[in-house]
């Protein structure tokens, strides 16, 4: 009990001063469509560069320090999703000292252009981003998970029963009751969005319309939040740790972590893994220090063991994609270990990689 006690005492106390040193500009070059963060954080240049290089490469599929500029790709529809995406600002969150959230908000383009807001945690001890399943035990994940969905669907019952009250309905209201007596509402952790608040952890889920349904969708995104308190049974050591303000650093999963190492002991590059599936698949993208060239993995990660394949080019002949490589490697602690084999000439060359 004094554990708890003196653990919630450092939650309500110094924990929350921000990393004074810290600060977040826009990323240059800015325009009316493209306001993005970038860290700056003097006090360790290390997290502030892995911070960086995490958002531009997962957000614009860009690689700090190449040619071009950093928004050309989305603002001209080029990624690998294909869209237009417009970044229209960022704020930095209060947060316990271990932590920097920041929520970015923009546009993208699809079918229709559609709104987002987005929220990214980085551990301001290793620059990582924060994985929601990291934060939680093994066993208690599954009933987070219920906590957040039954929350979720209270709010829409509630909803519907309120809707349902009325005695003659309009058309609207019977498209609405009908939306949302359809709604998803079992998201997880693998899935949803979060973030930091001084004393609590929000998390957002997805509305239960689509585009078409928006304009009826009173509710819109459902915010679920738990004081830090309120879920102190369900903490992993890890999170205990980052919350309390200890510089003690747990292990953490393999996921949207950054590697650095070299294929064939002489070609230096970085790999950014993106999450694991709930299915054990996974994408992945490296580049070469020498032409910092998005290069995109998909593969499966089962039993710390990963099978990867490294695409070429999409043939219309074939209706499908040519390999260029495949990887077969293995997680030992902080190191990745294996051999990337060319398609063609199959030949092996070692990889080495080191977590960041």
């Amino acid at each position: 009990m004094k554990k708890k006690i003196l653990f919630f005492l450092l939650i309500s106390g110094l924990s929350f001063s921000q990393q004074k040193n810290l600060k977040i500009t826009d990323l240059q070059p800015k325009s009316e469509d493209f306001a993005f963060p970038k860290v700056s954080y003097p006090e360790k240049p290390f997290v502030e560069n892995k911070i960086n290089t995490f958002l531009q490469v997962d957000q614009l599929e860009y690689v700090p320090g190449s040619e071009g500029s950093p928004s050309q790709l989305v603002s001209t529809g080029k990624t690998s999703y294909s869209n237009y995406v417009y970044f229209y600002g960022w704020e930095k969150l209060k947060t316990p000292k271990n932590i920097l959230s920041i929520a970015i908000t923009g546009e993208a383009s699809g079918a229709y252009p559609e709104g987002f807001d987005s929220w990214k945690n980085f551990d301001l001890r290793t620059g990582n981003l924060i994985n929601a399943k990291d934060l939680f035990q093994p066993n208690s994940k599954k009933t987070v998970e219920s906590l957040i969905q039954k929350s979720v669907r209270k709010e829409v019952n509630d909803f519907l029963t309120e809707l349902k009250s009325d005695k003659n309905p309009s058309e609207e209201v019977l498209d609405q009751i009908a939306m949302y007596e359809d709604c998803f509402t079992d998201f997880t952790l693998d899935g949803i969005e979060y973030y930091f608040a001084e004393d609590k952890i929000r998390f957002i889920a997805g509305r239960c319309s689509n585009h078409a349904m928006r304009a009826l969708d009173d509710l819109g995104s459902h915010v679920v939040e738990f004081p830090y308190k309120d879920l102190g049974k369900y903490w992993s050591s890890y999170a205990k740790n980052l919350l309390s303000d200890s510089e003690k650093v747990d292990k953490t999963s393999i996921n949207n972590k950054l590697y650095k190492g070299k294929i064939d002991g002489k070609y230096p590059i970085t790999v950014l893994i993106n999450s694991i599936n709930e299915d054990d698949s996974f994408s992945a993208s490296y580049w070469y220090h020498k032409n910092k060239k998005l290069i995109n993995w998909r593969g499966e990660f089962v039993h710390d063991h990963l099978s990867i394949t490294e695409d070429d080019y999409y043939s219309e002949e074939l209706k499908q994609w040519v390999p260029r490589a495949l990887i077969e490697a293995d997680l030992k602690g902080n190191k990745i270990i294996g051999t990337w084999q060319d398609y063609k000439t199959k030949k092996y060359l070692k990889l080495e990689l080191e977590e960041l």
